[in-house]
Formats: C-alpha cells, structure tokens, sequence
C-alpha cells in the first residue's frame, strides 16, 4: 500500500517535533547543571513566591505560645454577670415571641412567651438572664424594671 503525500508529511512534522523538544530538554538540562540558584524560590512577607531573597529587616519574630488556634476560652460567666438589662424592641403576643436589645452590648436577644413571668409590651425595659440556645443568645426569666 503506498503512503500518500498528506501521511508523509505528518510524519515529518512528527520527527522534527520530536527533536526539537529533544534539543530543548538537552539544553535546559546543560543550563540547570551551571546554575542551581535558579532552581530555589523565597517567600516574601505577603506569602508570594519570588526569586529574590527576602529583606532580613522586615522580619518579625513570632512565639509560639502567642499563637491562639481556634476562637479563645470564655471565662465562665458568674450569677451576676448572666441578669441584663435590656429594652423589648420587637413582641408579637399572637406568634408568642421577640427581641430585646441588650442596653450594654447592644446586642439583639430573643424572647420567647414561655420564657415571661408577666407580659411584656416593646419599648419594656426589662431584667433577664442570658443562656446560650441552638441559634443564639435567648432570654429567660424576664422580668419588667419598675
């Protein structure tokens, strides 16, 4: 069977493919053996990868105890820490719930009725106790400051 023109001619672009990456792989490698600097990279103080070492005078020392990894330890609140003050800026007494805006942190808080031990209306300052729910800060116990 006889090779066409367009066959021939594919395997010539082949074959000088092939040894022009030859010749490049050759010559990279002769240029690597001379030169291993070119092959180190450094870290800048950003955490961006450059070729020039970085300054010794911008260096920062670091201890690793001052390291904190995750959120830090709360300090146990005590009894009197957990009763706040706060006004109800927000009641629905058919749904049964609201919020209250904490006077010192400002802070929003919910409220739900159980929670009450008289009714309250918004703009109540009221006393509650903070405890930690499923999906935030809530009030209980809450009581009207009179």
């Amino acid at each position: 069977m006889a090779e066409t023109w367009n066959k021939k001619e594919r395997e010539k672009k082949k074959r000088q493919n092939r040894k022009d990456k030859e010749e490049k792989k050759q010559e990279r490698k002769e240029n690597n053996k001379n030169n291993p600097e070119s092959m180190i990279a450094y870290v800048d103080e950003m955490g961006n990868l450059s070729s020039k070492p970085p300054d010794p005078r911008k260096k920062i020392v670091v201890n690793a105890e001052d390291i904190e990894i995750g959120i830090p330890k709360q300090e146990d609140l005590g009894p009197e820490d957990l009763i706040r003050t706060g006004i109800v800026t927000f009641f629905n007494n058919e749904k049964g719930y609201g919020f209250i805006k904490d006077l010192e942190t400002q802070e929003s808080v919910f409220v739900h009725a159980n929670s009450l031990s008289e009714p309250i209306k918004e703009n109540n300052k009221v006393n509650y106790e903070a405890e930690k729910g499923p999906k935030g800060m809530n009030a209980v116990n809450v009581t009207i400051v009179k």
